[in-house]
Order: structure tokens, then C-alpha cells, then sequence
């Protein structure tokens, strides 16, 4: 076929209107849109095939999903008068994951991501893919039955305050006080049901697009803000009371001005630096038992 035929019989059969509901413009090349879609949508339904394999069978992922039905009981949502109802959504997604990921399967705090997951994306497959993302390559050993991985970073959280703000890693130290003890939700949770919906939302772009070194920055921009009321705590229970006071007020609430503050704030953090401490406290850890 003549390149100008190619042309024309993939214009016949690709749409004007893309699925979003733009106009393609009139330069369109409507043949080479094709070809990359036809390869395309062999991975689309390889996924697809895998997606709906997931979702069959039973397993132990369902005994262990206990905590579920009490994911946003303050979103109507979620809630079973709703029509559709996304608990229904959350635990095919849920499901789905233990399936696929069976060294994880089920780890309480994974139904806060997916459930926001599913609201943002509006759609099972999408949000389970991304719950991939998540809990296979940007967060490894987070979720798994040891929990290695999220105690290793609250544990390099702890040396990071000690060097960017050694007042309060001082007073942390002389109350005897752990970071598991009052940092565990903030990243087990990935800041859900912690920090506005809408700042959560701008970090976990961050966190798709520059990976975890950005919940660290989230953690030390929250403390360095709040040091002087931290370290009016006399008490553990006081420690812990104003750690979660500074995940509310108008400094979280006015998201854009938050996320300029956590790449100024914090000041230097790399990757390496971050690499090279999960190193030693994981040697920490293990040799603890």
C-alpha cells in the first residue's frame, strides 16, 4: 500500500476525537498513531488477561483484609449506602494485590493508599497498577511481614533530624522516645488521613515522579517548621501530642506554598546521602534481631 493509502485508511479508522475528548489537529499523523497503538494494545491486554486472572481464587490475602471495611468511614463513598459503593472497588484491588505480590500480600495501611488510589483514578485495574508502583519499586520491604523497609527509613528519619536539627533529636533521645512512636502512620500511610487531602495528593506526585527521598523531605519541612513548639514538650505524651499537632493548621492546608517549603526547607538531601544511611541502619536493625 502507497504511503498516501496508508494515510488515508488510518484516518477511516482512528477517531478525530481522541478518547479525551480533544480534536486531533489537522496534522495529525494518523498512520504512525496507529502502529504504536496496535503495539500498544497488546500490552494493554496482556494486562488486562493478568487483571482479571488476579482477581479469581481465594487465598489467605482475604482472611488477613479485616481492617478494610474501616477505610474513610467519613467518606460517603466508601460508605455501603453508596451507589456504587467503593469498598467493593477497594477489595477487588486489595485482592488482586495479595495475588500478585504474595511475599506482601495484605498489610494494614496499604487499603489508606489504595482507597485513594481508586478516588483519584476511578478505576480498579489503573490503581492497582499504581499500587504496584508503589509498593513493588518505590517503597520495597515497606509492607512486607518484617516491615524492614519502613523501619529501616524511620530509623534514617531519626539520623537526618539528629544532623539537620539536633535540638530535637536531643530531645527525643533524653525522653527516650522512638521515631517508630510517632512518624509510623506518616509513612505507613503515605501521610493519608494525616496531612488535607490536596497536599497529599502534590506529595505523592512527587513521590511517583522523584521516588521516597520526598517523604523524608515532607518529614523534616513538618518538624523544622514546628521546631520551637516540639521542644516546649516536657513529657513523652507531650512529644507525641505535638507531633500530631503539626500535621494540622493553615501551613499544610495552603498546599502550594507546602511543597515549595519541602524543597527549601530541608536544604541538601540526596539520593546517595539517603542510600548510604538505609545501609547503616538496616545493619543496625538486623544485627538488633
Amino acid at each position: 500500500m502507497e504511503p498516501r493509502e496508508r494515510t488515508q485508511a488510518a484516518r477511516d479508522r482512528v477517531p478525530r476525537i481522541d478518547p479525551y475528548g480533544f480534536e486531533r489537529p489537522e496534522d495529525f499523523d494518523y498512520a504512525a498513531y496507529e502502529e504504536f497503538f496496535s503495539t500498544y494494545l497488546a500490552i494493554l491486554t496482556r494486562r488486562a488477561i493478568k487483571w482479571s486472572k488476579l482477581l479469581k481464587g481465594s487465598s489467605s490475602v482475604q482472611k488477613s483484609m479485616t481492617d478494610m471495611n474501616r477505610t474513610f468511614p467519613d467518606n460517603v463513598k466508601f460508605r455501603k449506602s453508596a451507589d456504587p459503593c467503593l469498598q467493593k472497588t477497594l477489595y477487588n484491588v486489595l485482592l488482586a494485590y495479595g495475588h500478585h505480590n504474595q511475599g506482601v500480600g495484605y498489610c494494614q495501611g496499604m487499603n489508606f493508599i489504595a482507597g485513594y488510589l481508586i478516588l483519584i483514578t476511578k478505576s480498579e485495574e489503573e490503581s492497582f497498577w499504581l499500587l504496584d508502583a508503589l509498593v513493588g519499586r518505590i517503597l520495597p520491604d515497606y509492607y512486607s511481614p518484617a516491615m524492614l523497609g519502613l523501619k529501616t527509613d524511620q530509623e534514617v528519619l531519626g539520623e537526618l533530624v539528629r544532623t539537620k536539627l539536633p535540638a530535637v533529636a536531643a530531645l527525643m533521645d533524653g525522653h527516650g522516645v522512638l521515631w517508630t512512636l510517632v512518624v509510623s502512620r506518616w509513612f505507613i500511610c503515605l501521610f493519608v488521613d494525616i496531612l488535607p487531602v490536596e497536599t497529599v495528593l502534590r506529595i505523592w506526585d512527587c513521590l511517583f515522579n522523584e521516588g521516597s527521598k520526598i517523604i523524608f523531605r515532607v518529614a523534616l519541612t513538618l518538624i523544622k517548621q514546628h521546631q520551637a513548639f516540639i521542644l516546649e514538650a516536657t513529657s513523652v505524651a507531650d512529644i507525641c501530642e505535638k507531633f500530631k499537632e503539626i500535621t494540622k493548621g493553615s501551613f499544610v492546608t495552603e498546599c502550594h506554598t507546602f511543597m515549595q517549603k519541602i524543597f527549601s526547607e530541608p536544604g541538601s538531601l540526596s539520593m546517595s546521602t539517603i542510600a548510604r544511611l538505609r545501609e547503616s541502619c538496616r545493619a543496625k536493625l538486623l544485627a538488633q534481631g
